[in-house]
C-alpha cells in the first residue's frame, strides 16, 4: 500500500492518530484526522520477528495496547524504509516502555536513547515475564535472529547446546568471565544467578571469549 507522504515541521512534535493496523510487535500504521496514513517503527525497542518464538505474542500484546485506539505519537526520525521512528503513548502511558515491562520487547541497545528501559527489561527478565519465560535456547535477540539468516538452524542448535539445568551448577560468588570454567557455566550464572556483568553488551551471550 502506498503511504501518503507526511511533512513534519518539527520531528519531535506530537501528533494524534488512530491505529488501524499492526504489522508486528514494534511496527504499526495509524491514521490521522486528515486521513493520512503513518507507518511507525517504535523507537528504542525491538520485538521477536514473526517467525521466531514469541513473535506472534509480541504482535498480540501491541494490538491489545493500541489497536483501534487514538494514540499520541512523538516522532524522532525516519528509518531507511521510510517509516517514522517514534514513541507511542496512550493516556500518558508510554507503549514502548510498557512492551518492555511486559517482557514483549527487547531494549534495542544499539539505538536506545531511553535510559529507563534497561532496568525495566531486567525486572521483566527476573520475573520471567513474556519472552523471558521461554526456554533459554529460544530467547534470541531479534537482531541476532535477523543476522543469522540461513544459518538460523545452526544458531538455534548452538543455543540449545548452551542450555544447562540447575543440577549442573550452583550459584556461588563468581562474578567475572575469568572465573568461569566454560561457556555452560557462564550461561548458568547469567541466566539462573542473574550475574549480568557477564553480558556487558546485553546480547544474551555471556563471556564471548568462552562462548564464541
Amino acid at each position: 500500500m502506498l503511504l501518503v507522504a507526511m511533512t513534519f515541521t518539527a520531528l519531535a512534535d506530537d501528533i494524534e492518530c488512530r491505529v488501524v493496523a499492526i504489522s508486528d510487535g514494534d511496527t504499526f500504521t495509524c491514521l490521522t484526522e486528515s486521513n493520512q496514513q503513518v507507518k511507525v517503527r517504535m523507537a528504542n525497542i525491538d520485538t521477536p520477528e514473526s517467525g521466531q518464538p514469541y513473535g506472534r505474542q509480541a504482535k498480540d500484546q501491541l494490538a491489545n495496547l493500541i489497536f483501534g485506539r487514538v494514540i499520541q505519537l512523538t516522532v524522532s526520525g525516519e528509518d531507511k524504509y521510510g517509516r517514522h521512528i517514534g514513541e507511542a503513548s496512550v493516556d500518558g502511558v508510554s507503549v514502548n516502555r510498557e512492551m518492555v515491562s511486559r517482557g514483549a520487547a527487547w531494549v534495542f541497545d544499539r539505538y536506545n536513547r531511553d535510559t529507563t528501559l534497561p532496568a525495566l527489561q531486567e525486572t521483566a527478565r527476573t520475573a520471567r515475564l513474556g519472552l523471558w519465560a521461554l526456554p533459554e535456547s529460544d530467547i534470541i535477540p531479534p537482531w541476532e535472529w535477523r543476522r543469522a539468516g540461513r544459518s538460523l538452524n545452526s544458531l538455534v542448535a548452538e543455543r540449545k547446546a548452551r542450555d544447562v539445568t540447575s543440577a549442573d551448577y550452583v550459584c556461588g560468588t563468581k562474578r567475572y568471565c575469568g572465573q568461569m570454567s566454560n561457556c555452560q557455566e557462564a550461561n548458568f550464572y547469567l541466566q539462573h544467578c542473574g550475574v549480568s556483568s557477564l553480558d556487558r553488551d546485553r546480547d544474551g551471550v555471556p563471556c564471548e571469549s568462552l562462548c564464541r
